[in-house]
């Protein structure tokens, strides 16, 4: 098998990885291995086929990861579980911080909460929906 056969493969392999994946992950090693393959063509050896290979991964990794990370965050990228602030929460527990107590009814589920400003909030009273803190509720008794 030819060097050159190998580095289309190592492209290949790299890009379906990359694509599979959608992390990031070997499109650094993509860029390399083309390095690679085009120094195969110029005639060069295999010891500087791989040195650029590896310079250029480096390289495309040190100066685009950055880049590529801060354009394809997302920056504030609303969900689902967003659309709850704001609603309003049926208290089924009383709501007490200093416990570690409380949850709530909202659309039919239950949800653990916990009180925005240490109020206790008492059973069967309602509260407003302030954030979401992982799967918790921060409510505000309502009203206030």
């Amino acid at each position: 098998m030819s060097l050159g056969l190998i580095w289309i493969i190592a492209i290949v392999v790299f890009a379906v990885l990359e694509l599979a994946t959608y992390q990031l992950v070997s499109v650094w090693f993509t860029i390399g291995a083309v390095g690679g393959i085009i120094v195969y063509y110029l005639g060069y050896g295999f010891n500087v086929q791989m040195a650029v290979f590896l310079i250029l991964s480096v390289l495309a990794l040190i100066s685009l990861r950055p880049l590529s990370v801060r354009k394809l965050k997302a920056k504030g990228l609303k969900t689902n579980i967003d659309s709850l602030a704001g609603q309003e929460i049926l208290i089924t527990k009383t709501v007490d911080n200093k416990k570690g107590e409380g949850e709530g009814k909202l659309n039919g589920m239950t949800w653990t909460v916990r009180s925005a400003d240490g109020a206790v909030i008492p059973e069967n009273n309602s509260a407003v929906v302030e954030k979401i803190e992982g799967v918790k509720l921060i409510v505000r008794a309502k009203g206030e």
